[in-house]
C-alpha cells in the first residue's frame, strides 16, 4: 500500500451529519475518523464540531483527568493499524478554568477509560509532554518535552515507539527527544481529545490542519541517531527532557548543585544545565578521547575521566578539576575504566583488564599500587561504592547471566545480589543506601551493546522487591555511571531513537 498524507476536510454535505468528520486524500475522500464519544466518567457530554471554512476541528470535553489509571475525555478516533503518524496546529480559543486542561493526539487500545494508551499532550500553560500507559490498568506516565507550547505537534507510531515531535507554523517537525515503549495490538484507536481537567466544567480546543501518514513511508537510507539526556524524578517516574541532538551522548552526572549535568559527546566532557540549553565543553587538555565512565569526588572539585588518547591508547583513569585543566594520571595501566569514587574522597574503583581478565580494582585517588579485589572467571565490572563506605557493588557474570554482587572494600565475603533471568548491568546505590538503580538486557542479549531494548529497575535493598523505573531505547551509555542527584530525589541517563 502507497504512503499518503491525509488532509481534513472537504466535503460540506456532510457537514449536515455534524459532528462527522471527514479527510480529502489523493485517491478518493474518506472519513477521517469514524466516530466520537466520552470515554470514562465524565459530568458533561463532549462534542465535536468541523469547519469547514477553517478547515478544523473544535472539540469540546469535559472530565477530571487523563492520569494515573483511568483517564475522563472526550475523543474523535477512527480504528487504525500499523507505523503511523497524526498531526495538528492545536490552540485553546478560550482562557479556560484550568491550565493542565489537555488537548492530545492520541493513540489508544480500547475506549475503556483504563486503557493502554500513549498521547502527545498540549497542556492549557503550554507543557508539552507525551504520556503513556503501559498496559490496562497501569499508572499513567510522561515524558516532558523541553519545550512550551509549539506551534504543530506529531505523534508517531514506529514499532513499538511511540514519539512526540514539534514544528513551527511552517517549519519542518523536529524530534523532542520524548519516546516511550508501548506494544499496541492492531487494530486499534486514533485520534484526537480533550479533557478539561476539571469534571465540573467543559473545555474546548481547536485542531488545525490535522494531517495523518498511513502507513509510514518505508525506511531508506541510515537512520539518524538521536541521543535524549533525560532526567528522572523517583516519586513518580515521570521524566523530562534536558537536551537532544542528533549525534551520540553518553553517561550523565549530576554536579553537587543538583543544577546541572556532565556528559561525554565525541570524545569530550560537556555541561549542561538540567533545565536546558547549549552545552558546553570542559577543558580537559591532551584527553580527547572521553569515554563514558567519568564521575565527580564526593566534594564535587574533581572530575575523573577514563581517556584513550595517549600512548597505546588503551583507556587510562585521569583526574582534574571540575573547571576543567590538566589531566593528572592515576592507573599506569590500561585499560582501565573508572566507576566509583570512595565517599572519603581518597580511593577509586574501576574495572580493568589484564591478562585477558575483566576484574575490579582500588587505587588511591593519587595513583600508586592498584589492587585487585575479584579474581572469578568471566567479567566482573561496574563497581560502585555504597555511601556508607563498607562495600562496593558491582556486576558479574560467573553465574552465567549477568548479575549484580556486592563484597567488602577489601574484595571479601563477595555475595549475590539479583537473581533473575535478566542480564543486569551497572549498579547505582541511592545517596541514603536504600536503594539500587540499574540496567536490564534482555536474557539473550550477550555484553552491553548499544541500541537495544533495555529497561531501567531500582531495587530496594532492604526489602529486595525491584519494580521497573522505565523500559528504553538504550544499553551502551544510558547509565554506565553514577547517575543520582545529590539528593537523591531524580536520576539522570540518556535514551536514544533511530529516526528515518
Amino acid at each position: 500500500m502507497r504512503s499518503s498524507i491525509v488532509t481534513v476536510g472537504v466535503l460540506a454535505f456532510l457537514l449536515s451529519y455534524a459532528p462527522t468528520l471527514v479527510q480529502s486524500a489523493s485517491e478518493s475522500p474518506a472519513k477521517v475518523f469514524a466516530d466520537h464519544n466520552d470515554v470514562g466518567a465524565v459530568l458533561h457530554p463532549g462534542s465535536v464540531v468541523f469547519d469547514v471554512d477553517k478547515q478544523s476541528y473544535t472539540v469540546a470535553g469535559s472530565g477530571e483527568n487523563m492520569w494515573f489509571a483511568k483517564d475522563a475525555f472526550h475523543y474523535v478516533w477512527k480504528k487504525a493499524t500499523g507505523d503511523l503518524s497524526v498531526a495538528a496546529t492545536i490552540s485553546f480559543p478560550e482562557p479556560g478554568k484550568d491550565p493542565h486542561r489537555k488537548a492530545c493526539l492520541m493513540i489508544r487500545q480500547s475506549l475503556d477509560e483504563d486503557s493502554a494508551y500513549v498521547d502527545v499532550a498540549l497542556h492549557g500553560d503550554g507543557l508539552t509532554s507525551l504520556q503513556f500507559r503501559e498496559s490496562k490498568g497501569a499508572t499513567t506516565h510522561e515524558v516532558q518535552a523541553n519545550v512550551s507550547g509549539p506551534t504543530r505537534v506529531k505523534l508517531v507510531k514506529r514499532g513499538k515507539y511511540a514519539t512526540l515531535e514539534f514544528a513551527n507554523t511552517d517549519g519542518p517537525f523536529q524530534f523532542s527527544g520524548a519516546a516511550a515503549r508501548i506494544d499496541f495490538q492492531e487494530p486499534f484507536y486514533l485520534g484526537i481529545g480533550v479533557c478539561s481537567h476539571n469534571k465540573d466544567v467543559i473545555e474546548k480546543a481547536v485542531f488545525e490542519r490535522v494531517e495523518i501518514i498511513s502507513p509510514l513511508p518505508a525506511s531508506t537510507g541510515v537512520p539518524t541517531l538521536y541521543s535524549t539526556l533525560e532526567t528522572q524524578t523517583l516519586s513518580s517516574t515521570d521524566r523530562r527532557v534536558t537536551y537532544v541532538t542528533p549525534t551520540r551522548i553518553e553517561a550523565p552526572n549530576w554536579l553537587r548543585d543538583g543544577k546541572n549535568l556532565v556528559f561525554n559527546g565525541g570524545g569530550r566532557i560537556l555541561k549542561v544545565p538540567v533545565t536546558g540549553g547549549t552545552p558546553e565543553s570542559i577543558d580537559t587538555g591532551f584527553a580527547t578521547r572521553c569515554n563514558n565512565d567519568h564521575g565527580l569526588s564526593p566534594d564535587g572539585t574533581l572530575l575523573a575521566i577514563s581517556d584513550q588518547s595517549q600512548g597505546l591508547k588503551k583507556s587510562l583513569i585521569y583526574t582534574l578539576p571540575i573547571t576543567g585543566g590538566t589531566p593528572t594520571l592515576v592507573t599506569a595501566t590500561g585499560p582501565s575504566y573508572w566507576h566509583g569514587w570512595s565517599p572519603d574522597g581518597k580511593t577509586l574503583t574501576y574495572c580493568g583488564e589484564r591478562g585477558g581478565e575483566f576484574d575490579i580494582y582500588t587505587i588511591p585517588v593519587n595513583g600508586g599500587n592498584e589492587t585487585r579485589l575479584t579474581s572469578a572467571k568471566g567479567l566482573d565490572d561496574g563497581p560502585e561504592y555504597a555511601p556508607n563506605g563498607m562495600s562496593i557493588y558491582f556486576n558479574s557474570n560467573r553465574t552465567a547471566t549477568m548479575q549484580i554482587w556486592r563484597m567488602k572494600t577489601d574484595g571479601g565475603d563477595q555475595e549475590q545480589v539479583t537473581t533473575d533471568d535478566l542480564n543486569n548491568w551497572f549498579p547505582h546505590i541511592s545517596p541514603d543506601g536504600q536503594s539500587m538503580v540499574f540496567l536490564s538486557y534482555e536474557k539473550e542479549v550477550s555484553g552491553h551493546p548499544e541500541n537495544k531494548d533495555v529497561t531501567l529497575r531500582r531495587m530496594n535493598l532492604t526489602t529486595k522487591k525491584i519494580d521497573v523505573l522505565a523500559r528504553l531505547f538504550g544499553g551502551q551509555g544510558t547509565i554506565n555511571v553514577p547517575c543520582f542527584s545529590p539528593d537523591g530525589r531524580k536520576i539522570a541517563f540518556v535514551t536514544y531513537q533511530l529516526i528515518p
